[in-house]
């Protein structure tokens, strides 16, 4: 990205739509440490959140990512037993990558900030892809204010 600002891409699951969210660099190597399933030495943050979690019995039913308002994201983590604690989208998705918890987004949310892109599995992917880089090298946070 030309600030040098991580971004996550959320893919709509049985859809088209991608949900961009831009995100801190520790978050990023938070969420990429999940995902390639490395294990560092000592617990990370999020990897300390989920132990706590295991150890009074609690489970990470699911992240929902809800809204977006001045140009910041907001996501609710619901627990076991209905609780629900706001938090920052990339905090919640590192911790749900661990849990192996769903992550949600809106339909109002995928609305207004989602990014339509064909089937992947179409001929049409590869020139998809590229202006959706292109669009990525261009696009800031700021843009998706509503």
């Amino acid at each position: 990205m030309p600030s040098n600002q991580p971004i996550v891409l959320l893919r709509e699951v049985g859809g088209d739509r991608f949900l961009p969210i831009w995100i801190g660099a520790v978050e990023a190597t938070a969420i990429a440490f999940a995902q390639q399933g490395v294990v560092p030495p000592r617990p990370m943050t999020h990897d300390l959140f989920r132990d706590v979690l295991d150890a009074v019995g609690v489970t990470l039913e699911q992240v929902r990512i809800t809204e977006v308002r001045d140009n910041t994201y907001y996501a609710e983590l619901v627990f076991s037993g209905g609780l629900e604690v706001s938090s920052r989208p990339s905090d919640s998705i590192a911790l749900a990558l661990r849990t192996g918890s769903p992550i949600y987004a809106s339909e109002p949310l995928l609305d207004e900030v989602g990014v339509l892109m064909s089937d992947p599995d179409s001929e049409e992917q590869e020139d998809e892809v590229a202006r959706f880089r292109q669009f990525l090298d261009e696009v800031t946070p700021e843009d998706f204010s509503g």
